[in-house]
């Protein structure tokens, strides 16, 4: 509490804080969300060991969120947004080239999917996005518009999406990513053609379409003090003094490891200020890949540092990051080397990131946080030829917490390359390698070891490698 009184948003989040207590002291029937449904545990979830993020950030009075895919919303990837997470995105469903393909014709299926789910798992759902310079259709791209007709197609789209889902979307990015990393104006289709008035104007007919849901801008490269987040806050105090309705400011923070504006919180801040909400929108930290114990640690912390600069703003709504686990994630599409930018990998378990977020959000550890050096590797080259030759390589669990399913990966130092493989599936690409379990040896008990083989070639040299992760966490080789 600041001062005497509180911020609308502040009353907000002491009423969450303390719903979500209540909640956990009367046995966690409901904490912040509805009663369990498909993914949810229900009232075991309170008992489990592992942190339930959403109900640890009702706690705290905001929420976090995940982008998602509707058409991955089944088994455990479903499981695991619905259990995780009281606040979802849909990644692409709702963008204008999958909602409106040809001008007056909508397919609604991905987006009615999203918004069914959210429903089901007492969700929140942010609406992305109204108006952005890519993924349009072509007919929008690369038509001959004037001001006005191009305003008349803008607005229309505006009123037949938000209209759709009027009531049921609680934030919506409106217009994405209007400004260029200098601060100008980014030259879309409809800044050339609508010219500045055109964010103004979508957020209007974004109110008449949807009076309940808040109406956020939202942008990349915005997360600290620097030209492009200074535009944007003076794009935001313009349409506040000129009575446009703007209640938020989407921070998008598509991070790279090490990189975390040292600014963010300072930043949040100010446009707290201005009296609009701040949220963390599609938050992932990259890194190059495979990636080292070492990396992880520090993306855990990073992780951990962002949710809690949005923690420190009364103002910061929530923190959604963009895609849960790696096996969802755009980051190895666009930039090639960098991966593992999520809380969980591929396979759905969570990663050192989770419990740096689990933390911020006032969890303890109790334990279940992965300990480094829990495993040994042995590599051996067993016969060697002209170009070719035969490893067995056998990693074992040297901590006291079963293994449930694992991933063994290491690089080469001399190009060698898998052409053959047995009791495991390796994958490569350039030096790096990916051995993954073969299903029937997925469980590795205390003390235990599994072990497989593979034929691989090489060219100059066959040099050992003498680093090896299991499931992101540093073994051990002698």
């Amino acid at each position: 509490m600041r001062g005497t009184s509180m911020k609308p948003q502040s009353l907000r989040r002491a009423a969450s804080v303390i719903l979500a207590a209540a909640s956990l002291l009367i046995g966690g029937a409901t904490s912040g969300h509805a009663a369990a449904g498909p993914g949810q545990a229900g009232p075991d979830r309170q008992a489990a060991a592992e942190p339930v993020l959403r109900d640890l950030a009702a706690a705290k009075g905001i929420y976090y969120g995940t982008a998602v895919t509707a058409s991955k919303l089944s088994g455990t990837y479903g499981a695991v947004v619905g259990e995780q997470f009281d606040s979802i995105t849909p990644g692409n469903e709702m963008k204008w080239g999958s909602v409106e393909p040809t001008r007056g014709t909508y397919n609604w299926s991905g987006a009615d999917a999203v918004v069914d789910y959210a429903e089901a798992h007492g969700q929140k759902v942010r609406g992305h996005t109204l108006v952005w310079h890519s993924q349009l259709p072509d007919w929008v791209s690369n038509g001959s518009w004037t001001a006005g007709t191009l305003r008349t197609v803008m607005t229309d789209h505006i009123a037949a999406e938000a209209g759709r889902y009027k009531g049921r979307i609680d934030h919506w990015d409106v217009v994405n990513e209007p400004f260029n990393e200098d601060g100008t104006r980014r030259q879309s289709v409809f800044q050339t053609a609508i010219g500045d008035s055109y964010i103004a104007e979508s957020l209007r007919a974004a109110r008449a379409a949807d009076p309940a849901a808040k109406l956020y801008v939202n942008d990349y490269n915005v997360e600290g003090v620097n030209a492009k987040s200074t535009a944007l806050y003076n794009l935001v105090k313009s349409l506040k003094e000129q009575g446009v309705p703007i209640d938020g400011v989407g921070l998008q923070a598509h991070l790279i490891l090490g990189q975390v504006p040292s600014t963010l919180q300072a930043n949040i801040q100010r446009f707290a200020d201005l009296g609009v909400d701040v949220a963390i929108t599609e938050l992932d930290i990259r890194m190059t890949t495979p990636p080292t114990s070492a990396q992880l640690t520090q993306q855990k912390a990073e992780y951990k540092a962002v949710t809690g600069a949005c923690l420190a703003v009364a103002r910061c709504e929530g923190v959604t990051v963009w895609g849960f686990t790696d096996s969802d994630s755009w980051i190895p599409d666009v930039f090639t080397g960098y991966g593992a930018a999520t809380p969980y990998d591929e396979n759905f378990r969570p990663k050192p990131a989770y419990y740096g977020i689990a933390e911020a959000l006032g969890w303890t550890d109790g334990g279940t946080n992965p300990p480094t050096g829990a495993c040994a590797v042995t590599y051996a080259v067993q016969s060697q030829w002209n170009t070719g030759f035969t490893a067995q390589v056998t990693v074992r669990n040297t901590s006291t917490t079963a293994v449930n399913g694992w991933k063994l990966a290491w690089s080469w130092p001399a190009g060698q390359r898998v052409t053959q493989a047995w009791n495991a599936t390796l994958t490569q690409s350039g030096a790096a390698v990916t051995a993954a379990d073969a299903g029937y040896n997925a469980a590795i008990a205390p003390g235990a070891s599994a072990t497989f083989g593979f034929n691989g070639s090489w060219s100059g040299g066959n040099t050992a490698p003498t680093a090896f992760t299991l499931n992101g966490t540093a073994c051990t080789s002698p």
